[in-house]
Parts: C-alpha cells; structure tokens; sequence
C-alpha cells in the first residue's frame, strides 16, 4: 500500500552528518513503494518561531509555511531524523515543528536518531516522543538509531560495517510498525472525523 510520508530533517551544521539517516531512510520507506517528502529544516530556513502558522489570519502566512502547512496535512505519517546535541533536540527541527500544531494531528510519527557516539541520539529521541505526543501524533515504539553514524552510514547513506548491518536489519521492522500506525489512523480517519 502506498503511504504519504514526509521525513523532516534539521541539521543546520555545514558539515551535516545525519543527512546520511535521512538518505537512508528516505530510501528505504521508497524501496516498499511509498510516496515519500524529505523536508530538510536548513533549506525552508524558517525564522526562529514568532508567531505559528495558526496565528496568521488566512492568506497572509509566509509562503514557506503555508507550503509546508499543506505538505503536513496531505501527509498519512511522518518520520523525523534527530541529531543528539548535549542530551537534547537539534534546535532547527524544533523550531520548524514548532511552527505548526492542528496539521500534526492524528497522524503517526516515528523517530530515527544519530549521533556522533555510540549511545546514537537516543537521549534526543526519548526527549521527541514526548514532543511529538503533546503536538498530537502517535509516535510509533519501533526506533531506528545510527551511531556513531561515521561509522554505520556513508556519505551516500549506505550500511557499511557492523553498525550498517545492524540499521539494516532494524529498519524493516520500523518500517513495518510505522506502515501498520498509518494504515490504521487513515481507516479510522475514512470512518469517522477526529473528535476535535
């Protein structure tokens, strides 16, 4: 079945080494058949949150928001990829999901995290379930992590050594998890509307 999934990514690093998750994923959920966005944080370049897209009287939202406003709704699930910086979230993904809210809502999420170390970003994913939780996603259990990433991914996004083998070997099941979350919130949202 073919899903609508957007990868959010949210390095702003000059040297940015998650991209190869990023890659990797994004080519991993095409190879099953899905339609698959990549929105990489750096590139829309929102300014630090003053105001979320909510908050603009209809029409007058910068375009890069009201883009990707439409972008997050005509989504069935969302995958981010999150960099660890001193036990916390990259503060360029934050500031991009920050900007939105009701367009989050019930839809699946799920998290692929790195690092250059060998805990793999996992403090920065524990920290995005809650996050993505409050803004109104189920986030999937199934998690994938790279670390250190150097060693697990090349600069294409390709396995290579123990830690590539090891991502590989994790992803279809993530990939599964993630599949089955989707299908079931866009059955329950053909059946019935969300209650708010």
């Amino acid at each position: 079945m073919n899903h609508r999934i957007l990868v959010f990514y949210g390095s702003y690093r000059s040297d940015r080494m998650g991209i190869r998750l990023a890659h990797f994923v994004v080519e991993g959920f095409r190879a099953r058949g899905d339609d698959v966005g990549f929105i990489d944080a750096k590139t829309v370049g929102l300014p630090i949150i003053d105001r979320m897209y909510k908050e603009y009287p209809k029409g007058t939202a910068p375009e890069a928001l009201e883009t990707l406003a439409g972008q997050i709704r005509n989504a069935d699930g969302f995958v981010f990829i999150t960099g660890e910086y001193n036990w916390g979230v990259q503060p360029g993904l934050k500031n991009l999901t920050d900007h939105f809210l009701e367009e989050w809502f019930w839809r699946p999420a799920a998290i692929a995290s790195y690092s250059a170390g060998r805990f793999s970003g996992a403090r920065a994913a524990t920290a995005w379930h809650g996050t993505l939780s409050e803004m109104g996603m189920v986030v999937v259990s199934s998690t994938i992590a790279a670390g250190p990433i150097a060693h697990t991914l090349s600069a294409e996004g390709k396995p290579v050594g123990d830690g590539g083998k090891a991502l590989e070997h994790a992803f279809p099941r993530f990939a599964d998890d993630f599949g089955w979350w989707v299908e079931a919130a866009k059955a329950q949202r053909a059946k019935r509307p969300p209650p708010y």
